[in-house]
């Protein structure tokens, strides 16, 4: 199959008089940025597709809303920057463009070391060596990849918040969800072609008691995969903790809520201390698709659903199943969508077909049965045609107590 994605030649770039537009702002688009420049191919900007990431400059260059880009680009050359390649090639061609280019070239011959970052340089030199690896992979038809699989070791979380995309507000007794995480970790791990990150997350991943070791073991298990922990900024665990992490492929990515994040700056410090590799990022807003309903769409509108859908390609594993994204993850486990197997790939089942099963699951194109369950998770609401939430919200807003919980209607 001819892929609608190309991969970019430096001289063919640097003679082109199209506009050059990097798509999507990942955090390896500032090292693509760096090297177009290294190379003399002229960026003239950056597009996402989340209005809010427009309102500043990006690496010095403007970023535009990518609904913004006909009315300004009528034509221009795109470098994605973003591991769905195909999603996002397809995006533009919607709108009528036809030069779309995977920067993986570019990126081999970037020197991260040459230039500084916005991020950590270890941090920064793991992204661009997992983008080319991806990369790699999606021109290579035969292979499965997940570019992610969040690990979700606790449905604990030091915050309470009313519209959580991972459910976490409907838990009345959270509890840890680390049985058995290494054995899944090992059994999916022997069933597809690469995972390049292991994402631990809850809840607050830090409220497991379990975390360190937990992470420990999946680092000595990948020794060629980043692992990242994702944490709030409320707990800063202690120095003889963070010791243990040391001189491993392991990563902090810290979501930064404000006030909410009481320790975050403690944080920071502790792992500066500890030469540990962290990202630190705004909370800003959040997409409203925390509510669990059925919408009792048709056949086509639930493709569309899917097809808007940000959150796709968010490979979760939760209590031994593999899920597509955090919500069917979770709304499976909360029993507030029918038990389907459509949903899911059980890794702890004597299938014979389990190899088979977890390839059609990553690659679904249409959509799993409990999407119907969901608001949708578009990159921009303002332009989804498929979608019942609220719109961008503001992240973080806590409900009353910490004992509070949102009812839903159960299906046993």
């Amino acid at each position: 199959m001819d892929r609608i994605v190309k991969i970019a030649e430096i001289g063919t770039l640097k003679k082109t008089r199209n506009p050059v537009i990097i798509y999507s702002l990942t955090e390896e688009s500032e090292a693509i940025a760096n090297s177009c420049r290294d190379h003399g191919v002229n960026v003239v900007a950056f597009c996402d597709n989340e209005i809010r990431k427009s309102k500043n400059l990006y690496a010095g260059l403007e970023v535009i809303h990518t609904p913004e880009l006909p009315k300004r680009f009528p034509e221009a050359d795109f470098l994605i920057a973003h591991h769905a390649l195909d999603d996002c090639g397809e995006q533009l061609i919607d709108m009528g463009y036809k030069n779309i280019y995977s920067p993986i070239n570019i990126l081999k011959e970037y020197n991260v070391n040459n230039h500084t970052h916005r991020t950590t340089q270890s941090y920064m030199k793991a992204k661009v060596d997992h983008s080319i690896k991806l990369h790699e992979l999606y021109f290579d038809e035969t292979k499965t990849y997940l570019r992610s699989i969040d690990i979700q070791i606790t449905e604990k979380c030091s915050m309470n918040c009313e519209s959580c995309c991972n459910l976490m507000q409907y838990y009345e007794r959270a509890k840890n969800t680390d049985e058995e995480i290494l054995r899944a970790t090992e059994i999916l791990s022997n069933n597809v072609d690469y995972i390049a990150e292991y994402r631990i997350i809850g809840g607050e991943p830090l409220m497991n008691k379990q975390w360190a070791q937990i992470t420990n073991g999946l680092a000595e298990r990948y020794p060629g995969s980043i692992i990242y922990i994702y944490t709030n900024g409320t707990i800063c665990p202690k120095d003889e903790v963070l010791e243990t992490l040391k001189g491993k492929n392991i990563h902090f990515y810290i979501t930064d809520y404000d006030e909410l994040s009481r320790n975050i700056e403690k944080l920071v410090q502790s792992l500066k201390k500890h030469k540990l590799a962290f990202y630190r990022k705004s909370a800003g807003n959040w997409v409203d698709c925390s509510q669990v309903k059925k919408q009792n769409r048709s056949v086509a509108r639930l493709k569309q659903v899917f097809k808007e859908c940000c959150a796709k390609r968010l490979y979760s594993l939760l209590n031994g199943k593999l899920y597509t994204c955090p919500f069917l993850a979770n709304a499976a486990n909360l029993k507030s969508i029918p038990d389907n197997k459509a949903d899911y790939v059980d890794l702890f089942s004597d299938d014979k077909n389990l190899k088979n099963k977890i390839k059609r699951l990553v690659k679904m194109e249409n959509f799993f049965p409990g999407c119907d369950f969901c608001s949708g998770r578009p990159h921009d609401p303002s332009a989804a045609l498929e979608y019942s939430g609220k719109g961008l919200i503001k992240a973080g807003k806590q409900m009353p107590s910490m004992s509070s919980r949102i009812p839903f209607k159960s299906y046993n």
